[in-house]
């Protein structure tokens, strides 16, 4: 692909930085890692911009002004941009380890950052061994080992923990939080239900690239028995696909009724009278939006054959390869996703979903919902943004890229009388560098192995979690909470236009390597995700999704 001038400048000015003679070794901190061959670079200013707007997507540039500066300039106001760089994904490492790796090979298992812990040993299949980072630039982790295990199974997670050979666990299962409740050697943390599940429709597939057969299916699920009969208490019917306790989440009008007569009558017009064949396709892992999808598809294949004679074969995918399908637009069936918010604002669940960089998961975007999701993520308050949001919830509803089904109920559960803070995080993230058992190591075990741990190209929370402990971003939210706080960066501020976004950073804060942090690790950590044609655009599957659903179009990306 032909890059553009300025891109390719600023990609040969960042070269030569990456590439520059190492000028001190290893830093003042300790190193926990050490690379054979990666030496350290002189900080130089570095600036990486496309030559205008006109590429579609949200960033103009991304500038290290100083060793301690970092500039950032959007192409249209984004209020909600410090929640979205707070997020995992965006997480920094140094620019040599960058490109020492290619942007794949070690990178996605062997992550180096600026954490409280640094990963020690990963067996495949077996567990994960993270290590206290000494040279840490804050308190430093309570215990000095954190290991992660995993278990598809709830029972299962519980049994370890009743057992005591877990601390803690994801997930407690449906049945179970009265079991954990009434056990005084156990305590139960429960979330808010910030998440959803859905059924989703990719609509370049017949039949459902006919509108009215998605609508009839959306009439013709009992979704309130769903949740009744496998939900967690706490969780509630979707009346729309965000959360109403996240602004304007549920304006516009509610989802449709469970109507059955009416269903199949709408699939009749269709052109459908007798029904037809499908598949219904899920990964077999509990997630705080959903705990036991296997007895959730077959209630799903029974309703469609009772209620729209509806034939669906149930297909189970192994979870990396199930998101990769969804991601890429190949299920052409019906499938069974869900979300947990990473941060509290509709453009982390209609605009990731739905938005202009969304991925191909519902086929071919409805650009009328891209259109009202543009103009309401650019306006400074709720007020403002809610008459956009109910368009995009209204649209939504008439095109029915997916139905909503249920926001879950979730908890975990950590042993009685662990030291300083058990919590859950409402966005999965939870930091277990802040809490201990009294002893050197600390066992957390969830829902599945991470698939990789450069989250710069993963979605699964999983992978998302475990990064959590390792890398930084220049903002992160609160320990158990939602609130944006400065991390890698002390303070920032914005211009009045919201377009303009200047990063003070935190001064004498080491990587895991030894090597100092600084600006230009900034640059190079994002700019390889933006640019589409970048050399390190390589990592996992190459999606980088929450780069391209957060803030738009990739430079340079790929013609259609």
């Amino acid at each position: 692909m032909k890059r553009n001038l300025f891109a390719t400048l600023s990609m040969l000015v960042l070269a030569s930085v990456l590439l520059s003679a190492c000028a001190g070794g290893i830093g003042a901190q300790p190193a926990a890692i050490q690379i054979e061959g990666l030496e350290e670079a002189d900080f130089a200013p570095v600036k990486y911009e496309a030559p205008n707007c006109d590429y579609g997507g949200e960033f103009k540039s991304i500038e290290a002004v100083d060793e301690l500066t970092v500039k950032v300039t959007l192409c249209v106001s984004d209020p909600a941009f410090p929640s979205k760089i707070a997020f995992t994904s965006f997480g920094i490492q140094p620019k040599e380890y960058l490109e020492f790796t290619g942007g794949t090979g070690d990178l996605l298992e062997k992550p180096i950052g600026t954490g409280p812990y640094y990963v020690s040993q990963w067996e495949r299949g077996n567990q994960l061994v993270f290590t206290r980072y000494d040279g840490y630039w804050g308190e430093p982790a309570m215990n000095k080992t954190l290991v992660f295990r995993w278990g598809t199974e709830s029972a299962q997670r519980l049994l370890e923990l009743q057992s005591g050979t877990v601390d803690g666990i994801d997930n407690v299962g449906e049945d179970d939080f009265a079991t954990v409740e009434g056990d005084s050697s156990l305590q139960l943390i429960v979330r808010p239900p910030l998440n959803i599940m859905y059924f989703g429709f990719n609509n370049t597939y017949p039949p459902f690239d006919n509108e009215k057969v998605r609508q009839a299916i959306a009439m013709g699920i009992d979704r309130q028995r769903i949740v009744d009969n496998f939900y967690a208490p706490g969780s509630e019917v979707a009346s729309h696909f965000t959360p109403c306790s996240i602004p304007n989440g549920c304006v516009g009008e509610e989802w449709y009724d469970f109507d059955p007569v009416a269903a199949k009558a709408l699939l009749a017009e269709a052109g459908y009278p007798d029904g037809f064949d499908t598949k219904l396709f899920y990964r077999d892992v509990s997630r705080a939006y959903v705990s036991n999808q296997p007895v959730i598809m077959q209630e799903l294949q029974a309703q469609l054959k009772n209620n729209l004679n509806i034939n669906a074969e149930i297909v189970v995918m192994e979870g990396g390869a199930f998101l990769d399908a969804a991601d890429s637009g190949t299920l052409d069936g019906i499938h069974l996703l869900g979300w947990n918010a990473d941060y509290p604002d509709q453009t982390n669940f209609l605009g990731y979903h739905f938005g202009a960089g969304s991925s191909k998961q519902f086929g071919d975007k409805y650009e009328d919902i891209v259109e009202a999701l543009d103009k309401g993520a650019q306006l400074p308050t709720d007020a403002e943004r809610a008459p956009f949001y109910e368009t995009a919830n209204n649209l939504i509803k008439q095109h029915v890229p997916m139905i909503p089904v249920a926001h879950g109920g979730s908890a975990v559960a950590y042993k009685a009388g662990l030291e300083g803070t058990p919590h859950a995080s409402p966005l999965g993230n939870e930091t277990f560098s802040v809490m201990s058992n009294g002893t050197d190591t600390f066992v957390w075990m969830q829902n599945a192995e991470p698939i990789s741990l450069y989250c710069a190209d993963e979605t699964d929370g999983e992978s998302l979690r475990a990064c959590e402990q390792v890398t930084q971003s220049l903002l992160g939210f609160e320990i158990g909470g939602t609130a944006v706080e400065p991390v890698l960066a002390e303070s920032y501020e914005a211009s009045d236009d919201l377009m303009v976004w200047t990063f003070k950073l935190r001064k004498g804060v080491t990587f895991h390597n030894g090597f100092t942090f600084d600006a230009a690790d900034v640059v190079a950590s994002l700019a390889m995700q933006w640019d589409a044609a970048h050399p390190l655009h390589v990592g996992n599957t190459g999606g980088f999704t929450y780069w391209s659903s957060l803030f738009g179009v990739f430079l340079n990306a790929p013609a259609q």
